[in-house]
């Protein structure tokens, strides 16, 4: 017979079953509030509190549905997303009206002039159903060693956004708004690190937003902003920087130093190994570096950050060609493989560290 402690033990498990098996309610809840712009109807409000009869006021509809729209936020308080409080009648206790104020999880996800820190677009982008299909895949790719993306969609992520401008835009988006966040936590936290470099080119720089950002902080650094022709294509003009169209696994600009954000994470070892090389390459022997801006693994650590890096982790295997996240022995071994021995690890407040390599 069980006691009392198994039975709770047990139903808390199923509990927790419950809970991870509808895990994707709560992103469909928050891409919800960030399509219907719920976020900047508070903001236009001064941040709250307001009722949900001014929200639904400000939904572009004829016939907005509240009820849902009540049921909707009810949840997303409940994930800390927005704060309430309950209006008291004059002279009574009895609850009344909810009142809804944007809190710090919220007011990054403002879309807004003046927005310049916002994780909306990747919001967007993530929770789309382009992006959210390749997750279904994660079965075939254990059994098959197949990539998600192209079991999905047929084709690779970068030839999808090749040939389909939609997807493009909301890719460049929200890779966009991200770059923004963590460049800032970059320069912040890697200091002096850019001052002694006269020329710096971003390795899959997309539309040039990283480097301009850095630039802005460094306006002695002559910027390279180097991507795929179809992205720099789109690329807008930024003060100090030039737009460079080809392929990393082919040859990369001279530059003082080489920077790549987000980019390692994307392939595996041997391709790693290859860019790597051609950093190599493209930088002085004596005094070139090349600024590695990724996640380093702490799987057992009780971080801020440190279990949003395993969760980054699966999404290499949903949206990359076999990209992965790495703890410091795996970043180790690909810098020594690709020609760089010696390199610091240098923390950022964000899920990013800064892997400082060199040559010599």
């Amino acid at each position: 017979m069980e006691s009392l402690d198994d039975t709770e033990a047990t139903l808390r498990g199923q509990a927790h079953i419950w809970k991870h098996m509808f895990a994707f309610v709560d992103s469909m809840a928050l891409k919800c509030a960030v399509e219907l712009r719920i976020p900047d109807i508070i903001h236009s409000y001064g941040g709250g509190p307001v009722t949900l009869v001014q929200i639904a006021s400000r939904i572009p509809s004829p016939s907005p549905g509240t009820t849902y729209l009540a049921r909707i936020m009810r949840l997303l308080v409940r994930k800390n997303i927005f704060s309430t409080h309950r209006r008291q009648p004059d002279g009574s206790q009895e609850s009344h009206e909810m009142l809804y104020s944007l809190n710090p999880s919220s007011r990054w996800l403002l879309q807004g002039p003046g927005s310049e820190n916002s994780l909306a677009p990747m919001v967007l982008m993530e929770d789309h159903q382009w992006l959210m299909s390749p997750w279904h895949c994660l079965g075939d790719c254990v059994r098959t060693g197949g990539v998600a993306f192209e079991i999905a969609h047929g084709r690779k992520i970068w030839d999808f956004a090749s040939e389909n401008p939609e997807f493009n835009h909301l890719f460049n988006d929200g890779m966009a708004c991200t770059s923004k966040i963590l460049v800032k936590a970059i320069v912040e936290g890697y200091k002096d690190g850019f001052e002694s470099i006269g020329s710096l080119v971003d390795v899959g720089g997309g539309t040039g937003g990283a480097v301009a950002e850095i630039i802005k902080s460094y306006p002695h650094i002559q910027g390279i902003n180097f991507d795929l022709p179809h992205v720099v294509a789109t690329a807008p003009a930024h003060t100090g920087v030039t737009h460079v169209g080809g392929d990393m696994f082919e040859t990369i600009p001279h530059a003082d130093a080489v920077f790549m954000k987000w980019i390692m994470h994307d392939w595996g070892n041997e391709d790693c190994v290859k860019i790597l090389k051609n950093c190599r390459e493209a930088i002085p022997e004596r005094n070139g570096k090349v600024i590695i801006a990724e996640v380093v693994l702490k799987p057992e650590g009780d971080g801020m950050f440190d279990e949003i890096g395993l969760v980054f982790d699966l999404l290499m295997i949903a949206h990359s060609s076999g990209g992965k996240e790495r703890d410091e022995l795996e970043w180790k071994k690909i810098l020594e493989e690709g020609g760089f021995p010696r390199y610091n690890i240098i923390k950022t407040p964000s899920m990013l560290s800064i892997i400082e390599a060199y040559p010599l």
